[in-house]
């Protein structure tokens, strides 16, 4: 039982004519938010400042410590401006941490003999790792995983090493395994517990969450616990030994199995700690002694816990400072208190969105939950709900997109029903905007920022842009999650207001798809890297991109591939970590985690030798067959292990790939024209083929259709396609903008009665346009409505040349014809692309137990069940499970 210190009187102020000395013991991502609270309120012009750090470095953001493995430099993580201490007076003492504290002399001695008198102390003294008392643990080999100084060892050991284990699937565990895994090692995560990030998600989380890991190499094993690291002659890892009797050889070992509290000088110096560890505080984040401050994760907080996240601890940062720039009279706010704290999260670890926020466990008496999962494509959501409907917390993995919506909620009924927060878009899902949030709703929860300061920083303090936004408020610089949310509420402000919205594709580039594709053209930039570090936002060079960029300029520089010197195969080296989901294993991902297999069939023309094919590629594999809309047969419920098998047969039969997976030409359907049809007045089926087989692998900014009709009844409705084609007496018409779908619109008439050549010439003309001046994610029919000007513009420059642009745009896609290539055909032959089709890396030639199937209409279907099963226990309103 620990007990709270008695409210102290203020600290007593230093004698008369002398400035008051503060001493900061560690320099941490809190200490030095503690600073910077100390300097916006005035303090470091009336005080002392002195600095005790442990590290050789000044504060570095340890949330986004892994990214120095993707290329981020210390400098880079620097939490620190360059002339931040020496603006305020700020005295830093690096690589000379406190090791004694007199609190009755009221000095700090360091280990460099330095001793300091202090007014006031504050401990920032952070926490250590937890390695397992497991034999064996101080081999060479052996490391933790918290500090830049371990990264550096780390890589350097792992030079010589093949295997990794990382001890704990926590937060920074997964991280470790993620690091590992880059430095192309085969990592093993071993985690006590039942599942991967016990705290942060649940039982159905977990099983998502895990299926994803072991997707991506990682091998996991949970519910066992570290016996014993065995180590060679020379004393170094060779295996570790586990508590279920198994064993893992290893080169090299990571504990991340958790913190404590680094609070042995308070210990030392007589301050109460808590049973557990942390020194006790109230809710300034004084301890015992009037004099002494104490925050993070070192710090028992006034609720009795310790909280090792760092909003948590930005809090309390601020809870001291306030309470010292009032006792020195600076600043104009009262002091504020840290009673306790959200421990909402979101991250992205290896690849994977997870988010948890609220009693994400369903603590709470009487309360329900609303669950969707679809653990073969690693996607769970759940929503907890309380008896009066309120949203008290949820779960998310795999798909977090609604997170920085959701947790705002959190105690408020949602808008509306909490099912449709969570099923996907297109199967009753509600997507709602932060126009449907209070402004009291909190948007960053690393920095408290609601979202009423963030519209204030819009129209009282004149910031236009993102950066400016985090600059003003600080929301958006912790974790990074809530920047979706910013930026929507920042555009809608700006738009309000008339002014000029940042139009970047994302936050990591302040250009639009358009500018980026001609920065690739014109540089022939063929690395995603190199186009972030040389055109990304200052902020976000350096980095890893995010899930709105990563596809978009995948898709650039696979349109551009022949122009700029790239490898067209959307698989290798950097570009396979740049595709969207259905692109990693050139098919369509189903609902059940089988694949579809579609076939090329130029202009809907097949042989009965290819049917034949195709019928017994689908009865030897069990495939369920359906002609589609766009005159093809698509195969469904190939497992991803089987779909090298059933192309070699079918590329050996003479198919290719349709591309139905990826964002490029889907097909060019046709009537069969004048060859057989009395009204035809032209070859449709000779010129759908013709353009079919000229477009076909095009990677554009969306899907793209088309059809040829072989006279004016318009059988192939081509007026519904991106372009279309109409027969007439003396030629071709050509239509462009249409689509079919959701929102239809008639495409519009570009040209009329063209020849052959003069037809071809124009789709070029208009193709290339489009890819290069479309937005991300954009169809034809929507640029055309959007681009200024519209089809006038756009006939002008194809038609016209209004830009000269027209032989540049016929060499784009003649470079596109000459080097295209089949992908599957390509993956065949090599066999170490045809590697990562399997179910599972640790077991390749283990067939998925989840891919089932069940007979109707003589076929078969897939035997799925959508929502929460009779596997995942659901708790009704009446608290028994379902």
């Amino acid at each position: 039982m620990t007990s709270t210190p008695p409210h102290p009187e203020a600290t007593p102020a230093a004698a008369p004519g002398t400035a008051p000395t503060l001493v900061l013991v560690g320099h941490g991502m809190v200490g030095q938010r503690f600073l910077e609270e100390l300097a916006d309120r005035g303090v470091t012009g009336r005080a002392r400042v002195v600095v005790l750090c442990e590290e050789p470095r000044p504060a570095y953001d340890r949330v986004q410590l892994t990214s120095y493995f993707a290329g981020r430099t210390p400098d880079d993580l620097s939490l620190v401006d360059p002339d931040f201490m020496a603006r305020h007076g700020i005295e830093l003492h690096l690589g000379d941490p406190a090791t004694a504290v007199d609190r009755e002399a009221r000095t700090v001695t360091a280990r460099s003999g330095l001793t300091v008198r202090y007014d006031a102390l504050v401990l920032a003294t952070g926490s250590y790792p937890f390695v397992p008392p497991v034999p064996g643990k101080d081999s060479a080999g052996c490391f933790v995983y918290r500090t830049l100084d371990d990264l550096f060892a780390i890589e350097e050991y792992a030079k010589n090493a093949r295997t990794g284990v990382v001890v704990g699937g926590g937060l920074l565990g997964l991280e470790a395994a993620g690091a590992l895994k880059g430095l192309g090692l085969r990592t093993h995560i071993v985690e006590f517990a039942p599942r991967l990030m016990a705290l942060q998600v649940d039982e159905g989380g977990g099983r998502a969450l895990r299926r994803t890991v072991e997707e991506k190499g990682l091998e996991v094993h949970t519910g066992v616990g570290g016996k014993e690291i065995v180590a060679d002659g020379a004393g170094a890892v060779t295996a570790m030994s586990l508590s279920d009797g198994s064993t893992v050889e290893t080169d090299l070992v990571i504990f991340s199995a958790g913190v404590r509290p680094r609070d042995q000088l308070a210990r030392d110096c007589g301050l109460p700690v808590g049973d557990r560890g942390g020194i006790v505080v109230d809710e300034r984040c004084r301890t015992a002694d009037p004099a002494v401050y104490a925050i993070g994760e070192c710090a028992l907080a006034a609720d009795g816990r310790v909280y090792g996240l760092v909003a948590p601890g930005y809090d309390m940062a601020r809870a001291a400072a306030t309470t010292l720039a009032a006792t020195l009279g600076a600043g104009t706010g009262a002091p504020e208190s840290f009673t306790g704290a959200d421990l909402s999260t979101k991250l992205k670890l290896l690849g994977v969105d997870v988010a948890s926020f609220g009693d994400a466990h369903g603590a709470t008496d009487g309360c329900l939950d609303v669950v969707y999962s679809d653990a073969r494509s690693g996607v769970y959501k759940k929503l907890v709900i309380g008896a009066a409907g309120e949203l008290l917390g949820g779960v998310l993995v795999g798909d977090a997109e609604a997170y920085g919506m959701l947790r705002p909620l959190t105690g408020s009924v949602p808008p509306v029903p909490p099912e449709q927060l969570v099923l996907p878009a297109g199967g009753g899902g509600a997507a709602l905007g932060p126009s449907a949030l209070p402004d009291s709703a909190v948007l960053c929860n690393c920095h408290n920022v609601t979202k009423g300061t963030v519209r204030a920083a819009v129209t009282e303090h004149s910031c236009g842009t993102l950066p400016e936004v985090k600059k003003c408020t600080k929301a958006g610089t912790g974790c990074g999650s809530c920047v979706k949310s910013l930026t929507a509420v920042m555009n809608d402000e700006l738009a309000a207001s008339g002014a000029t919205l940042d139009t970047g594709l994302c936050g990591c580039f302040p250009h639009t798809r358009a500018e980026l594709y001609e920065i690739v053209r014109t540089l022939r930039l063929t690395s995603f890297a190199a186009l972030l570090d040389s055109h990304g936002r200052p902020e976000a060079r350096n980095g890893d991109g995010c899930e709105i960029c990563k596809p978009t300029v995948g898709s650039i520089i696979a349109s551009l591939a022949p122009s700029v010197g790239a490898d067209g195969y959307v698989l290798d080296g950097e570009q396979a970590a740049l595709q969207d989901t259905n692109d990693h294993f050139l098919a369509n991902l189903q609902r059940n985690g089988s694949y579809s297999i579609v076939p090329r069939i130029p202009g809907g023309e097949i042989t009965p030798d290819k049917l034949i094919v195709i019928g017994e590629v689908a009865r030897d594999f069990g495939l369920y067959t359906k002609i589609t809309g766009g005159q093809r047969i698509d195969l469904f419920g190939a497992r991803v292990d089987q779909l090298p098998q059933v192309w070699a047969r079918l590329v050996d039969a003479g198919f290719e790939s349709g591309h139905a997976y990826g964002k490029a030409l889907r097909t060019v359907k046709s009537c069969v024209g004048q060859t057989w049809c009395r009204y035809g007045v032209q070859d449709s089926v000779r010129m759908a083929i013709d353009l079919e087989l000229r477009y076909r692998g095009l990677r554009s900014p969306h899907k793209l259709k088309s059809a040829v009709s072989g006279c004016a009844r318009e059988c192939a409705e081509a007026r519904g396609k991106d372009f279309g084609v109409i027969a007439t007496s003396n030629g071709w018409n050509l239509y462009v903008g249409g689509n079919g779908g959701a929102d239809p619109r008639h495409a519009d008439l570009l040209a009329q009665d063209l020849s052959d050549a003069e037809l071809i010439r124009l789709i070029d003309r208009f193709l290339m346009f489009y890819i290069r001046t479309a937005d991300r994610l954009e169809r034809t029919s929507a640029w055309l409505e959007r681009i200024e000007g519209g089809l006038d513009h756009v006939r002008d420059v194809v038609v016209h040349d209004s830009l000269g642009l027209c032989d540049e745009l016929e060499a784009l896609m003649a470079a596109h014809v000459t080097h295209y290539r089949d992908e599957w055909a390509e993956t065949l032959a090599d066999p170490e692309r045809l590697a990562r089709f399997v179910s599972f890396v640790n077991a390749p030639d283990a067939p998925d137990p989840s891919v089932r199937f069940v007979p109707e209409r003589d076929q078969v279907k897939p035997d799925l069940t959508l929502l929460a099963g009779p596997t995942l226990p659901v708790r009704t309103l009446e608290g028994t499970s379902v």
